[in-house]
């Protein structure tokens, strides 16, 4: 909600000063998550799969989020602040292979970031017994881990073919 306030408070409303301000924010929000989850732990609240969540959002949040917030702007300054449109790289080859890989390592971070703030709020509650509910998001970023591992591989054997010149004669 902070990145879409902030994105509209820029580009649409044309107040850079307030939108610079509220996507500024949008980190501190994280920040506040993770604290707010501690916090409840800590004070007796019974681990659930929600905390568990907040972990697992954070982690993916700490890598993704700047990528995420310049691939925003960027789409919000080419909509409504008259910036060219954002052109995606074309691919092939050892640079379509090179990012396949990067991405792919990029979710294995997300993943280790996620996986060790759950068993952080596992040990912070008091071992596995109690804390068992928090680690149920490990299921599905492991599932999301290990089946997308089949485009790094996939790309690594088929990795596209480098797009054919235009005829001189064309226009």
């Amino acid at each position: 909600m902070m990145l879409a306030g902030g994105l509209a408070a820029r580009y649409v409303a044309g107040w850079r000063g307030l939108g610079g301000a509220l996507l500024l924010c949008v980190p501190l929000l994280d920040i506040v998550l993770l604290a707010a989850t501690v916090i409840s732990v800590r004070n007796g609240a019974g681990p659930s799969i929600w905390h568990g969540l907040s972990a697992a959002y954070l982690g993916i949040t700490v890598v993704y989020g700047h990528r995420t917030l310049r691939w925003a702007d960027a789409k919000f300054a080419h909509r409504f602040g008259g910036a060219p449109k954002p052109e995606r790289p074309k691919l092939y080859g050892r640079q379509a292979i090179a990012d396949a890989w990067r991405s792919w390592f990029t979710f294995l971070l997300a993943y280790a970031i996620s996986a060790a703030m759950m068993i952080g709020l596992v040990v912070l509650v008091g071992g596995l017994s109690k804390g068992a509910p928090l680690l149920v998001w490990l299921n599905p970023l492991t599932k999301i881990l290990i089946y997308s591992l089949i485009w790094p591989i996939v790309t690594t054997i088929w990795p596209g073919k480098a797009p054919e010149p235009e005829p001189a004669g064309k226009v």
